[in-house]
């Protein structure tokens, strides 16, 4: 059964370039409810241990360098088939190949400033959403 929860980041790109709002709204224009949310700054050791499971890739550096580069805005969603509806929504990875109508057509200028993250699994949404909120900071 799919969860009904996933977990995004407004990367550091789309804060600085002033489309947290746009994307919030196409995030509740999606059917999302944002049930934690907070804006806050990576260290580079909290980056790095967010990309973990990229450790051994040859982008892992450069992902810490820019996550950690500026604000980001950490937020859970919930929403039936939460992670592949964001999915989904965010499109594709790479903004030129990118769905019309999706964040990353809208806001990315490229793959690697692709404006937001999105959980690709149940599992991992669990864990991110872990990362960044505790049970408290949940509505």
């Amino acid at each position: 059964m799919a969860g009904n929860r996933t977990l995004t980041m407004i990367k550091p790109d789309a804060v600085r370039n002033n489309h947290i709002g746009g994307i919030l709204s196409m995030i509740n224009d999606g059917g999302f409810r944002i049930v934690a949310m907070k804006y806050l700054r990576l260290t580079p050791e909290k980056a790095g241990k967010f990309y973990e499971v990229h450790k051994e890739r040859p982008f892992y550096g450069e992902l810490v360098d820019f996550m950690s580069s500026g604000p980001i805005v950490a937020a859970i969603l919930e929403k039936d088939n939460a992670v592949e509806d964001f999915r989904t929504l965010i499109g594709a990875t790479n903004p030129a190949n990118a769905a019309e109508g999706t964040i990353r057509k809208r806001y990315a200028t490229s793959i690697g400033e692709n404006a937001v993250h999105g959980s690709d699994s149940d599992d991992n949404a669990r864990l991110e959403g872990d990362f960044f909120f505790s049970e408290l900071e949940r509505f």
